[in-house]
């Protein structure tokens, strides 16, 4: 709450900032001695070589200038980031969390670029989810930096067992093969899915949505409307459902972190999950998961209800933006340009992320990364309204899949509810 809050106070100074920056960039080149950038600490320790890469290149092209590279933490960041805005001392460039961006875009806290998208390397094929999330109103504020996208992750052992040759290519194929293995396993484990996924995970019951052609909400200017009411969307609500209630034993109440779904699949009472890529490793970790499970297990991207594509997958990451108040608009582009160059997403994949664009996916190589970045390919981001926050905080979806997973309400019921209050507080003025 106090961050938002802060952003509102800051948004004059940040108009004010633009406003300056604009009258002051034609100069920039000449005095600027400083660019400071924030990138998160993820950078220093996975991919250092590319930050100096990119300050390499960048002070060919501006020998006169020095480039300040300070790391932030996750959980501090905004904070400190607000504390600029107020007091008028923005970093040049800094890097957002996907779902960070919005709000510090309807709050005009970054330049607009859409008229320099041309200067960013690959940006004709950015990836769908992480370009929506740098974009606002129309118009373009970030940079996508880097991504990481959800798989199915999977016991090869069990599938093989239960007369499972090889992954499926459609969401029809998984109900039928997961019924394979709850034959298989589930009389004797009555705690088993063979397909894990907890009731109120939006982010898995989303793709399904997206997957039929559905979308959370649709806006006409600035105006939204929650859209889950609507045909396509039922489809997809109702598609999750079924998934669910045949296929995983998992809490209809409990969110997906209560437990991890590494926590049953590792203590062998999932053949499956649907997860964040990152979520491969833990399963494997000593502490949080089972290193037994190194030689079975596997990976394959959620298939979509129409066999042989993906189904949507929500794309997490980072983007680069440039502070309005940052006087030196065109050198942080020229940086940015330099740090998400090809040979640059080149090494941020190494370090085990997505990168990107789409034209850039080849470079994924082994397990789960092939299967990340295959599922990259067609994604999906939620809806860029200043009070989207307020929707997730409200756990609006969450609760309207709780309803539709304990029978309380039909899926159309709930799903016009959620889609009412959805629309109240997207265009609520506070």
């Amino acid at each position: 709450m106090k961050r938002r809050i802060s952003v509102a106070l800051c948004l004059a100074v940040v108009s004010a900032a633009a406003i300056a920056a604009g009258t002051m960039g034609a100069t920039s080149k000449a005095t600027a001695t400083t660019l400071t950038v924030w990138l998160q600490v993820d950078a220093q320790s996975g991919w250092p070589t590319v930050v100096q890469q990119a300050n390499d290149a960048f002070t060919k092209q501006h020998p006169d200038v020095t480039v300040d590279v300070q790391y932030q933490q996750w959980n501090t960041h905004l904070q400190k980031f607000d504390a600029t805005l107020a007091g008028g001392n923005t970093p040049d460039v800094i890097e957002m969390g996907n779902t960070e961006m919005t709000k510090y875009m309807a709050a005009g806290a970054f330049a607009d670029i859409t008229a320099d998208k041309g200067k960013f390397p690959n940006s004709s094929s950015w990836l769908k989810g992480l370009e929506q999330s740098s974009t606002y109103g129309g118009k373009l504020y970030g940079v996508p930096y880097y991504a990481g996208s959800r798989v199915v992750i999977y016991r090869t052992d069990y599938f093989k067992k239960a007369g499972i040759s090889a992954p499926p290519t459609s969401l029809s194929q998984l109900t039928a093969d997961g019924k394979k293995l709850m034959a298989a396993y589930g009389a004797k484990d009555k705690t088993f899915s063979a397909f894990y996924v907890a009731g109120p995970d939006w982010y898995s019951a989303m793709s399904f949505v997206y997957d039929y052609g559905g979308q959370i909400a649709t806006s006409n200017g600035t105006q939204w409307t929650g859209a889950l009411d609507q045909p396509n969307a039922i489809k997809g609500l109702t598609a999750y459902k079924d998934t669910f209630l045949a296929l995983s034993r998992a809490s209809k109440t409990q969110d997906e972190a209560h437990p991890f779904p590494t926590t049953p699949f590792a203590q062998g009472h999932a053949a499956s999950f649907l997860g964040p890529g990152w979520q491969y490793g833990y399963a494997l970790d000593p502490k949080a998961g089972n290193p037994k499970l190194k030689p079975v297990i596997a990976a394959f991207a959620m298939p979509s209800h129409v066999a042989g594509k993906t189904m949507p997958a929500f794309l997490g990451g980072s983007d680069l933006a440039i502070p309005a108040g940052s006087q030196n608009k065109s050198l942080a582009e020229d940086w940015i340009a330099a740090f998400t160059s090809t040979a640059g997403e080149s090494g941020i994949v190494k370090a085990g992320n997505i990168p990107n664009s789409t034209s850039l996916l080849s470079l994924v190589k082994g397990s789960p990364g092939t299967q990340l970045a295959r599922a990259a390919q067609r994604t999906w981001f939620v809806p860029t309204a200043k009070n989207w926050a307020n929707v997730e905080n409200g756990n609006v979806l969450r609760n309207m899949l709780t309803q539709i997973l304990t029978g309380k309400k039909s899926v159309q019921a709930a799903a016009t509810d959620a889609s009412k209050q959805i629309t109240s507080m997207l265009n609520a003025s506070t």
